[in-house]
Formats: C-alpha cells, structure tokens, sequence
C-alpha cells in the first residue's frame, strides 16, 4: 500500500513505504534537509523523524520558521534537566514546558540551586548541544514508564503517570543520546545541536509539584531562548532596560508606594503614589460619564450563597478569600460582577431601559498564590475599572464596537498606540451549553469584524462564563501587557435571576457585558511608571511643576506663583531651600518633576516665571499669566 503525501504547492507524490519529514526533506533538497526543524503533518507538527503511515498534506517547517520556535524553547528546557542532572545527580526531574519567551523546569532537590549554579548549567547546556545527541521519540506502554521511573528514583514522575495517565495508554518517550530521556507529548527537534547557542539561563525561583500549594515544594529554573542570537541580544538588552525601569525601583526613588510583609499583596500608597493614582481615576471617570455610564457601588463582602449562584463557588474558589459572623461564611469579592447583577436587580426593567450601564472602581481581593505576587503588577487587593452594560442580544454588536472605539483613545490618551487584539475563547472549566457559547464567541468575532479590525484567538483562555476580547498593548521598550477586556456573558444574568420585561410583555434575561479598559488600577500604574520610566507626562505626573527661587529674595514671589499654579489646579510645590539653582534643578530632575519654574529678583519684578522642561536645558521666559495659562493647558487630562 502506497503512502499519498501532498505538498504546499498541491503536487502528490506516492511512497512504497511510511515516510518521515526528513526523508522527505532531503528528496527535496540536502540543503532543506539541514535547515529542517519539524514536519507540519496535516496542520499538527511532528518529529522529522516520525514515520508518516497514511496519506496526508505535509510542509517542511525550517528551523527560522515562526512554527518552530515553541519546540525550540521546549527542548532547551529538556536540554536544561539533562544538564542538571549531569552535574547534580540525584535531582530529580518533574516538568518543563516552553514559556512566551523561553523555557522552565522544576526539580526536585534536596540542597537549593542558587543564583551562582547557572552559570555552570548553562556551560553544560551548550556542552550537550556541541555533543549533537540525537533525539529519538519511542512509545512506551504505561506500565513500563511506571517501572521504569520507579526503577530509576523518578517518584514525581512515576507519581504523574499512575495518577494522570488512564490504563493501558501508550506513552511517548523522548531520548537524548543514549542515556538521558523523559517523558514527552513532544514534538522535538532531531538532534540537541539543532538547539543552537540562543538561550539563557536567567534565575531560580520556588514551586509546587503539580501547582498546589500542599504538595512538596520544587525548584524552577528560568531561562529564554530564541531562534538566533541577535534576537537573544535584542531580549536581553530590552530585559536590561526593563530593569532600569522596574515600578518597585522607581517607587522607592520617587516616593510612590511601598509594600511589606504584613500586608502580602497589597499596597501602601504614599502621597505622590496616590496623586498619579487621582489622575488615572478621574480621567476614567470621565470616560464613564461621557459613556454613558452610571457610577455604582457594591459591597466588599457578601454571603457565600450567591457566590454559588453565580458559579464562582464551583470554578473560581480557590482564588477567593473567606471570612465568617455569626455562623455564616461571607467572601471577599474577587469580581463586580455579581454585586452589579443585585443593584439591576432591584428595580423591574423593560426593554425600552436596554442597554443599562454600570461602572465601578470595585474593590477586589483574590487569593494568589504568593510565589506569583509582583510588585504593584499582581497583587491580591486591587482595584479595577469594572463596568457592565445590560443589553439585548441585538444590542451586543453595538455596544462591543463603541467600546473598542472608547479603548482605542483611552490607551492612545495614556501614550500606547501600538496593540494587538485576540479573542480568549471557551475554557475546559466552564458553564452553560456549546451552543450559548458559540453564540457568545460568534458575536464577539461579528463585532470585530464590524469595527474594521483584526484579531487573533486564544483557545481555551476565556473566563468561565463567557469568551473575552483582549487589548494587549506594547509599551516603549517593546513588552506586550494584556489590559483590558470586553466578555459576553449568557449565564450570569440567568443564575442570578436578572430579567427584563420585552416587546410582548414576557420576561427575558438580558445579556450582561463586563468590560473594563486599563483593568487593575495596580497593574496600569505599574505598566505606565515603567512606559515612562518614572517621567509621566505632565497630566499624570504626581508633582506637575516646583517653584524654584534663585535667591532668597524671590522667595515671597514663589509662594505667589505657586498659588498661581494651584488655582488652577496644577499640583505644585515650592523649594525654598538655601541651596543653589543647579542643584535644586538636578534633584527634581532626579524625581522627575516636568517642569521647574525658576524665579528670581528679576522675574519678581517684572512678574515672569522662566520654565525648564525636564530632560531639556532650553528655558522658556513668559509672563506669569501666559504661563499658568500654559501649564494649565498640558496638565489638564485629555477628554
């Protein structure tokens, strides 16, 4: 029987015996041959080594293919516990998956790894990839994999099989050489030199076996790679710069916020810290208002009874915060949206009130795990911009499109013109039937396509309740940060007993939308302090201008043009220290005041301020009225 293989230009060519990618690869070419990294096998990558046994449409994927840089990662992190285990024997090896930008893997391991260890795992790595091992993918029966790890100390994964994996399932099994293997859905790469010199190791860190808190605790090691070592360059010169940026650094230097251990997750926020949080705050505001939306305001805490109606209780509870009173168990809210469905709920609604919308800045708390805490960036008390509109299905499309229009200028108003959208379609832990969430990702996609924009989709990542779009946006160094959403929800309303009354008088349950632009108010101050590297444009900036005297002369009339300044409404300080110009200029430069307005006996007397922008040595003479007038002008947010 002959094996029908077509390829991308639709030519078929038929083979006496099964095939593999390389084999083919090389008919071809011996230089597509060398080049080759995996075989697209009607749409799903395999092993160029893997038989190809019965017809099927292949594509020969290249090492510098896009498609192949997920098997890259994944097979440094194979490469990485080959060289752990190497020099560290007795360690062992439980999971390493491939990440955004690189790879981890978790050990077991009685003496910690640290900081120091990588450098030598990383010299054998590359030790492994010049041996050029080959890699082989077998298929094991279960009850050999079992043994096999037993026999060898392996308990984690002797453990994952017996408990993960059903009777009688086949295994694959991955070798590096003739010594090394592990356990593996693959595909890889055909030998360990194809990995290439593009990675790094970058730091060890805690886990838990499996992801629970319970279980025995593991150590992961971190590291990136990528398909060539100037985009290996390129990353870890943006991670350099990253780290000039980090909020918590700029926090401390400018007097922003703080976090300590008494409060794990939560935030302290200091005087400027919060000036920066007002301004976020009231610019959505305003957002709200001219939107249309009805600014609302639930409780922090509520019964675990609605709780369950709504779902969470069954898909969302180990991410939830617990307190009880008088015999009853209460949670800390970790999502508005039920507290919003109460408030429409308490009065009737016809058909002709749709859409209703409501926004809040909710309050919410959820349990992450403390391995995962960050900064300001991922935190277990935040705030969002909660907003949910309550609509017919007809009215989805409408609404879901105004509000890409309202995001797009938000993020373009913050200093983000560059994103990407996606669609995060229906999770394995979910509610509700196929059908209302093929309806519910379908109107999503309509609402898209009638905005004019392009999309990609993300199986599997929506919420439980219902499919989300996504706004991620790219920042100045280059990162990519998911902020805001839109999701259509079916469900909710229904559990909860939201209802309208419609054309014929019957009850319906209107289609509830949750929608929040910058998300957690933690998050995007932490994303725009490292935008812009602590130096906020003037709108946002915690301290907008310093009234800085050259002499102590001039001191009265830098009271008076700070009182200028706060008339109207700029947030304004005076330095009225016995210091000397330059060095007062370079301090609040240090804290990245925008502006500093110098004043000395000469602009006292013809009452005139001489601006200095920060980052410029040009200075600007004018009248002390064109310059309120001026700075007023920048410091007010965009509407």
């Amino acid at each position: 029987m002959s094996i029908n293989i077509t390829f991308p230009d639709g030519a078929v060519k038929s083979f006496d015996a099964p095939p593999t990618g390389l084999a083919i690869a090389q008919g071809i070419s011996p230089g597509l041959a060398k080049k080759a990294a995996l075989v697209s096998v009607n749409g799903e990558l395999w092993d160029l080594t893997r038989p190809i046994e019965t017809d099927a449409a292949i594509s020969i994927v290249t090492r510098d293919k896009p498609e192949a840089l997920e098997t890259i990662r994944h097979d440094a992190a194979h490469v990485l516990a080959q060289a752990v285990q190497e020099l560290f024997p007795g360690t062992q090896i439980t999971f390493g998956p491939s990440t955004d930008v690189g790879f981890y893997y978790d050990f077991a391991r009685a003496e910690p790894f640290s900081e120091d260890d990588l450098g030598a795992i990383e010299t054998r790595m590359r030790d492994i990839v010049k041996r050029d091992l080959p890699i082989r993918r077998e298929v094991w029966p279960r009850e050999e994999v079992i043994q096999f790890f037993e026999k060898s100390g392996e308990t984690f994964k002797a453990e994952w099989v017996t408990e993960g994996i059903k009777p009688n399932e086949e295994i694959t099994i991955y070798r590096q050489g003739d010594t090394w293997l592990d356990m593996c859905r693959g595909p890889h790469l055909p030998s360990t030199g194809k990995l290439g010199s593009a990675f790094k190791l970058t730091k060890v860190s805690g886990a838990y076996w499996r992801g629970d808190a319970n279980n025995a605790q593991l150590q992961r090691i971190y590291g990136v790679a990528f398909a060539s070592d100037d985009e290996l360059k390129a990353y870890l010169k943006m991670m350099e710069e990253a780290e000039k940026r980090d909020h918590r650094k700029i926090a401390r230097a400018l007097d922003l916020f703080h976090q300590q251990e008494e409060a794990p997750g939560m935030v302290f926020w200091h005087p400027r810290g919060w000036a920066i949080w007002q301004a976020v705050e009231q610019y959505v505001r305003g957002v709200y208002r001219r939107s249309g939306y009805a600014e609302v305001r639930g409780p922090q805490i509520m019964d675990v009874s609605l709780w369950k109606k709504s779902g969470h209780w069954d898909n969302y509870q180990e991410n939830m915060f617990f307190t009880e009173s008088e015999k009853r168990t209460y949670a800390l809210k970790p999502m508005n949206c039920p507290g919003h469905v109460q408030i429409y709920n308490a009065n009737l609604h016809s058909y002709r009130d749709l859409p209703i919308r409501y926004g809040e800045f909710g309050g919410c708390h959820r349990n992450e795990p403390s391995g995962g805490l960050h900064g300001i960036m991922r935190v277990r008390a935040f705030t969002q911009d909660d907003g949910h509109i309550f609509c017919t299905e007809a009215q989805i499309e409408h609404e879901v499109t105004a509000f890409h229009v309202q995001a797009m200028k938000v993020y373009a108003d913050f200093g983000f013109t560059d994103l990407s959208i996606k669609i995060a379609l229906r999770p394995d832990k979910r509610i509700g039937a196929e059908e209302v969430w093929d309806r519910a990702e379908e109107a999503l996609r309509a609402a898209l396509r009638s905005a004019g924009v392009e999309w990609g989709e993300l199986p599997g990542e929506g919420a439980f309740y219902g499919p989300k779009i996504e706004y991620h946006l790219r920042d100045s160094i280059g990162r990519s940060w998911q902020v805001g959403t839109m999701q259509v929800d079916f469900m909710m309303p229904e559990r909860l007993g939201a209802t309208y009354i419609d054309e014929a008088s019957a009850r319906r349950h209107p289609v509830m939308l949750h929608r929040a632009i910058v998300g957690s108010m933690e998050r995007f101050i932490g994303i725009l302090i490292e935008h812009h590297a602590g130096a906020m444009p003037v709108w946002l900036a915690p301290v907008q201008a310093v009234v800085a005297p050259i002499v102590s002369d001039a001191d009265s009339y830098a009271v008076e043009v700070k009182e200028a300044l706060i008339a109207a409404n700029l947030r304004v300080e005076t330095d009225l220290r016995n210091e000397k110009i330059n060095y007062k200029i370079r301090e609040h430069s240090m804290q990245k005041v925008p502006v500093i307005v110098v004043v000395g006996r000469r602009e006292a007397e013809e009452k005139t301020v001489t601006l200095r922008r920060l980052g410029s040595e040009r200075q600007e003479t004018l009248s002390l009225a064109d310059a309120v007038a001026q700075l007023a002008s920048e410091a007010r947010a965009p509407g």
